[in-house]
């Protein structure tokens, strides 16, 4: 399978460079421009081609390709992410196998939402509040790059809400689908002379393929930016999301395969999750300013304070569950550049990030849905902060070196409410730790540009992982650290209409953290020996036709991505069963996602994706897979101007073409064995927008 793909990507190169060096020169008024890719990773806007790093763009073009009712089709795209949805509003996120400690959402990743944190002090992130169809443009950094964004093992990820592309718009849609899909959505931007203001609202619900699936958000987002001297601007960002969903459970094989529509069934023990009424509510408020200010010819500070509350409840088969958290902090640094020099030119970063996430988690027996007798009160506040430093130098203008490191200081603090009423807290404080980087790349030619890095990762125990469903504060729990080494290249012709991004890894990870589960179901965490993790990603997209307004085909692009993994715990011994050298759990060995997007006359288009995901092991003693799978997605729209401003957009669209089933987010080393979180047979979505 990989060597066929293998030779498809490089017969698709030839072909595509070939067909970029014969073909005849159209008329200038023929092609549109394409945009140099850049990122804002590392602190200021520069070129992605020449980034020391693995590091990749989903722009406002590729997000418009996919889905807009769910981040997972769209973040899949990209080697090395996996995102797993195993009911409607259920999101898990991981980057190069960081999904090892994730039952459910997102763990060993950082999320940025501008220059707010998305994550918490205390290592939570809800991305699922956020609606993708408001975010326009997403940088995915792998691996541990965590010099300038602090403690994680996994990778960042940075949210921008901000459109680049146009400077005032007004657009509305409505979409709806298979199982009772209806998302309604409206955007606006208004841009002056010194200020730019945006508001974005939406609503999305979905029955879902499932019992007890049904999900619902209500979703407010704004921002407004006030320029007030030439290269310096303060912001001001807000975000509001009320998110409910029914999580159906897992179901073991026989009864998947008896009715994969089913919810999690009753025992002789428990109860099902319709008689428990089992969903997640999170309400989640976030806010803050952003100074982004030059201070002189040489010399930009950027300035950021936020703070967010979230509500969280979660009635689940064992117990009812209640969170209230507060989060409040600061990020800054400063940028100085020096005076530029034809053959050497560098900037300075220094800067810090603090971060307190004060949280009370309370538990109740579960009465069918409703709050019952007390279990058990904490209060656990959680503090986080670290210093960065970053040197980056282009000489001659072929090699660029960088140089980062980071300072990490991290603990917290806990006492018990109920049934204790403790006066004082505990502490646990952790050694502060240096996470050091240093990275280069060569132009070798002006079209060929090999990189390479060594990197340290550093990542502690989560809230959630210090204070497990078991209820029982695990003080005795370490942070996992590691040391990445990596190559790689990035290969492109004269107008970049193809880019070829390659790069091999190794990252050997001790104490890694693992998931662990009760007889009752309820959850704990332990360190194991560690992981080895050797990879190999892949990313191509040429343009097969360029864009043009004379063929009948206006432009083919073919985009594709590889990822390989091949990773295995290491030293892995507990409860007398051993599993060093077994493959890490819910990890594919192979992803392959390949695209091609055709444009014709009319403003006609037609995406089509497949996705192959290999075989995944579900427990840790590698005796249970799920099984490959093919997924075969299309999409077709219409554009029309209306006028000169006003522009209307028609499309449809249907998933899993194939009617695999599947399970899209498998519960790994689950009791009784149920696995499995059948993902919906061939569905259907079509929508309309409009913009002004």
């Amino acid at each position: 399978m990989i060597k066929h793909y293998l030779s498809v990507f490089i017969f698709l190169i030839f072909c595509g460079s070939a067909a970029a060096q014969t073909k005849p020169a159209a008329k200038p008024d023929t092609l549109r421009q394409l945009r140099p890719v850049t990122v804002k990773a590392y602190l200021s806007e520069q070129p992605v081609l020449s980034v020391p790093a693995s590091v990749s763009v989903l722009g406002a073009a590729q997000l418009k390709l996919q889905p807009d009712n769910s981040f997972v089709s769209a973040l899949n795209t990209l080697p090395g992410v996996r995102a797993e949805e195993r009911s409607p509003g259920s999101y898990r996120l991981s980057i190069r196998g960081s999904l090892l400690r994730s039952p459910f959402g997102v763990r060993d990743v950082k999320v940025y939402f501008d220059e707010i944190p998305l994550t918490d002090a205390g290592g939570n992130t809800y991305l699922n509040a956020v609606d993708i169809s408001n975010i326009r443009h997403i940088e995915v950094l792998k691996g541990p790059d965590g010099s300038l964004f602090g403690a994680n093992s996994g990778g960042v990820v940075l949210l921008s809400p901000v459109n680049r592309t146009y400077s005032n718009f007004l657009s509305a849609g409505i979409n709806g689908g298979s199982y009772g899909l209806f998302h309604q959505k409206i955007s606006l931007q208004n841009t002056s002379s010194k200020n730019r203001f945006n508001l974005n609202q939406s609503y999305q619900t979905y029955d879902g393929y499932r019992q007890n699936s049904r999900m619902h958000r209500t979703y407010l987002q704004a921002g407004d930016a006030y320029q007030y001297g030439k290269q310096s601007e303060l912001r001001a960002i807000v975000l509001y999301s009320d998110l409910d969903y029914q999580t159906p459970g897992g179901l073991n094989l026989a009864q998947m395969q008896a009715d994969p529509r089913s919810a999690r069934l009753s025992t002789a023990t428990l109860p099902g999750a319709i008689q428990q009424k089992i969903r997640i509510n999170t309400k989640l408020l976030l806010g803050g300013l952003v100074n982004d200010a030059q201070l002189s010819d040489r010399i930009r500070n950027v300035l950021a304070v936020f703070g967010n509350h979230v509500d969280f409840a979660n009635p689940f088969i064992t117990n009812y569950e209640q969170r209230s958290e507060n989060t409040y902090g600061m990020r800054t640094y400063f940028e100085l550049a020096a005076i530029p020099k034809e053959n050497f030119d560098w900037k300075l970063n220094l800067g810090m990030e603090w971060q307190q996430t004060n949280s009370q988690i309370s538990n109740y027996d579960n009465n069918a849905g409703e709050k019952g007798d007390v279990q058990k009160i904490d209060k656990i506040n959680t503090g986080q902060h670290f210093f960065f430093a970053r040197y980056a130098a282009d000489i001659f203008k072929r090699l660029h070196v960088e140089a980062a490191a980071s300072l990490n200081y991290y603990g917290y603090k806990f006492r018990n409410l109920e049934p204790l009423n403790e006066a004082n807290f505990t502490n646990r404080s952790f050694d502060a730790v240096v996470m050091p980087r240093l990275a280069l790349s060569y132009q070798v030619t002006n079209d060929f540009i090999w990189r390479a890095s060594v990197s340290r990762g550093y990542s502690t125990p989560t809230t959630a992982e210090v204070r497990p469903t078991d209820n029982i504060i695990n003080t005795g729990l370490q942070a996992q650290l590691g040391w990445n080494y990596e190559t790689g290249f990035r290969l492109r012709n004269h107008d970049e209409s193809l880019l070829l991004d390659a790069s091999v890894f190794y990252y050997k990870l001790d104490k890694s953290i693992v998931r662990r589960l009760n007889p009752d179901e309820t959850e704990y965490y332990i360190n194991s020996g560690g992981t080895n993790q050797p990879g190999f990603e892949l990313a191509l997209t040429d343009w097969l036709i360029k864009r043009n307004n004379i063929s009948f085909i206006r432009g083919l692009q073919f985009n594709t991505s590889l990822t390989v993994s091949r990773f295995k715990f290491r030293d892995y011994n507990v409860a007398g069963a051993n599993y060093s050298d077994n493959r890490l759990t819910g990890v594919p060995r192979e992803v392959v996602v390949t695209s091609l997007q055709t444009l014709f006359p009319q403003n006609l288009a037609l995406f089509v994706q497949h996705n192959y995901t290999s075989s995944i092991p579900l427990n840790d003693a590698n005796t249970v897979y799920a099984g490959k799978y093919h997924l075969l997605q299309a999409k077709a729209s219409w554009q029309h101007n209306i006028s000169r401003k006003t522009r209307i957009e028609l499309y449809a669209g249907a998933d899993n073409l194939l009617n695999q089933k599947y399970s899209l987010g498998n519960d790994l080393n689950a009791v009784g064995n149920r696995y499995y979180n059948p993902a919906p047979l061939r569905n259907y979505f079509f929508g309309v927008g409009v913009s002004l």
